[in-house]
């Protein structure tokens, strides 16, 4: 398994300067920094520490173990747990055998130091009883393909020449510290140990020697594995990999049509990869014998579940997507096949039974989850599986998690408890959403609106300095996974249905268009020049169709319906002199919007517009000659361009871009659920704009 040569971060000068719970988090945040060393969120660290008690004002030694959750590459100090190290010793009295690991957990808060609120992982005791200061507790795909295999343990003596010693697969909890415990007293000669079917436990007492024994020891096992691996992997090629245009196309097809099917319940965010391990991997002899096994480490696991769907792929996508019903009802029936044979009495209801990873052979790999983050995450983790199936079917048998022990993980009661105490879903959660115009002030409300929400956004425009500036900001605020942008001229029919494939290719699907791209011109009718009215309707009334008949035609081969909100005007209901074109295209934004409206009733497709009026601030069409133009026909200064419009409405009120971002969140939303065909004005109040 060739990972290269892991490279000794460690500084010296930066570590002189910590003390020791920061020289921890230092080790930590080493150690994830590659996700050879450990997969994403997996892994736990650990130190044992002098520290004075509060109460006492006596020393004690804690425990600082990485509480649950998080991930060690990215945590703070506050991402770890602290606890009293005699207190958990003491708890030894009190474990009363297997039957009872859950019991044990409850006990962990009262062994709290310094009130820390950071609840402690199932991990924790795996640290506290081992007899040494530091504690790496990794997942590396070099040392898992170890642990997977048939011969684990023989393998473990044979690489490692018995400075690693091994025990076989178990649950993580009590008992299993203690059996850390009895192996690393006993055999005081052990660096670590291997866990079967999970990872790498290392020790030290000193920091910096911990983090570069984790380091040789997962180098050995990555050396041994590359040394001795059969050739070629996976029992060479059975389907040859399409060029990488047509792989793009092949999932811009697959994607809405997997989403439509699995989504109906709960929005669901995708992802989409062809790397080379997984061309690799979907593409081999061995993809049938392999995939089907499941994945060993449970954190791997967890994330994937218990087996992918393989979708055969001949060449033709129409096929493929012909196949895809009666695929995943088999995978839905199969799933509550394996919860029926393996449930307890005890156990929780079945969770969603659809497949979290899609194989499909000469293509890649498509995830499906909540939200884009976990989607993408899942897909990690199946690539550290198919690493570990390489290098254990590569140098011996891989043997996947036993099914009743998969269970007996899904659904152990302190996972479900841990999932009962996440946050309630956000309104938009898993939802993906286009927004043309999107780098201007109302785009950029709106997108930031939705994300508030949990939605998926995709900012379209054609000012690319503007849109990246607005990527990075959101990405900052909302996090890079939920947003991307596309360079999207409205008026070329090419690049709207090229935006839309790579919005499918990022996030599955889609459920919100947001039509939003806008000019602004003035001119009496006499000097309307063709340009000009041409101009006008090629943005506002070409534009939106193209981009309004996209966004509709996915959503129609979704199944699942949507909405479509037109960013009208209040110009397209009420005529204005001296900017005909302008209005009459605005109109004719309106009345698109209806006519769809009629159409896209039977699939749910819902189609509402909202008309603004006089939105100056953060707006792209009121700089430069609009506004200079407004200001000269009104009679006015620029500056007093804002006032003018605030005192000329009803309400006496300025309307800004997130007035307008509330409006189409209400469409966007469920809120809105049977409206369709219909306008909201967004104007603090105009006579000539009231509906009649």
């Amino acid at each position: 398994m060739p990972i290269g040569k892991l490279v000794d971060l460690w500084d010296d000068a930066v570590a002189a300067k910590l003390d020791e719970p920061g020289k921890l988090l230092y080790r930590s945040n080493l150690l994830g920094s590659d996700l050879r060393i450990t997969n994403f969120g997996g892994g736990n660290t650990s130190a044992k520490v002098k520290a004075t008690d509060p109460l006492s004002r006596q020393e004690v030694t804690v425990l600082w173990v990485k509480g649950s959750g998080g991930d060690i590459g990215s945590m703070k100090l506050d991402g770890f747990s602290t606890l009293y190290l005699d207190r958990l010793e003491a708890l030894k009295a009190l474990y009363r055998g297997l039957d009872h690991e859950d019991e044990m957990v409850g006990y962990l808060p009262h062994c709290t130091f310094n009130l820390n609120p950071r609840a402690a992982s199932i991990d924790t005791p795996l640290h506290a009883f081992v007899p040494k200061i530091h504690v790496d507790h990794v997942h590396p795909d070099a040392v898992i393909a170890i642990a997977a295999s048939k011969n684990s343990e023989k393998l473990t003596q044979e690489i490692f020449g018995g400075e690693i010693g091994y025990l076989p697969w178990q649950r993580p909890g009590f008992d299993l510290g203690l059996k850390l415990s009895k192996i690393a007293t006993e055999n005081p000669h052990l660096v670590g140990v291997v866990l079967g079917g999970h990872g790498l436990f290392t020790w030290h007492d000193d920091a910096r020697a911990c983090y570069q024994l984790t380091l040789r020891i997962i180098q050995k096992a990555a050396d041994w594995l590359e040394a001795n691996a059969k050739r070629p992997a996976f029992e060479g090629e059975k389907v040859k990999a399409l060029p990488a245009g047509e792989r793009a196309a092949v999932a811009a097809r697959l994607m809405p049509a997997i989403r439509g099917r699995i989504g109906k319940d709960q929005a669901k965010s995708g992802h989409f990869t062809d790397a080379p391990e997984v061309l690799e991997f979907v593409g081999s002899r061995a993809l049938d014998r392999l995939a089907p096994l499941g994945t060993s480490c449970p954190d791997h696991f967890l994330r994937t579940k218990i087996r992918p769907l393989i979708i055969p792929f001949s060449g033709d996508v129409d096929i493929a997507i012909a196949s895809l019903d009666g695929l995943i009802e088999a995978y839905r029936n199969d799933y509550a096949a394996y919860y029926e044979r393996c449930r307890h009495p005890d156990s929780p209801k079945m969770r969603d039974p659809n497949a979290v990873i899609y194989l499909v052979p000469g293509v890649g790999m498509i995830s499906f989850a909540a939200d884009k983050a976990t989607a993408r995450i899942a897909s990690e983790f199946y690539v550290n599986a198919i690493n570990v199936m390489r290098g254990a079917d590569g140098t011996d048998t891989y043997v996947g998690l036993p099914e009743q022990e998969a269970f007996n993980i899904e659904y152990w009661l302190l996972e479900e408890a841990k999932l009962q105490r996440m946050p309630r879903a956000k309104s938009l959660a898993g939802r993906v959403a286009l927004i043309t115009g999107g780098a201007g002030g109302i785009g950029s409300a709106i997108a930031a609106r939705l994300m508030q929400e949990g939605a998926n956004v995709v900012l379209a425009d054609i000012d690319q300095a503007s849109l990246d500036q607005r990527i990075a900001d959101f990405g900052k605020v909302f996090g890079k996974d939920v947003v991307r942008g596309v360079k999207m001229d409205v008026t070329r029919e090419d690049t709207v249905i090229a935006s839309f494939q790579e919005t499918v290719r990022a996030y599955g699907g889609i459920d919100i268009v947001v039509n939003n791209a806008g000019i602004s011109s003035a001119a009496v009718v006499e000097d309307t020049t063709l340009d000009l009215w041409n101009h006008n309707m090629s943005i506002l009334a070409t534009g939106y169709f193209l981009v309004a008949r996209e966004g509709y035609r996915l959503m129609k081969t979704q199944g699942n319906g949507g909405s479509i909100v037109f960013i009208g005007s209040k110009n397209g209901v009420s005529a204005s002199a001296g900017a005909s074109a302008y209005c009459t295209a605005k109109a004719a934004e309106l009345h698109l919007a209806r006519c769809m409206a009629l159409e896209g009733a039977p699939f749910g497709i819902r189609i509402n517009s909202v008309n603004p009026d006089a939105v100056l601030r953060g707006s792209k069409i009121w700089q430069g000659e609009w506004r200079q133009q407004r200001a000269a026909s009104n009679r006015i200064a620029e500056d007093d361009l804002e006032e003018f419009y605030r005192k000329r409405s009803l309400l006496q009120r300025s309307v800004f871009p997130e007035d307008i971002a509330e409006a189409v969140y209400f469409f966007a939303s469920d809120l809105s659920a049977k409206s369709t065909g219909n306008f909201l004005n967004v104007d603090a109040g105009n006579v000539v704009s009231f509906t009649r």
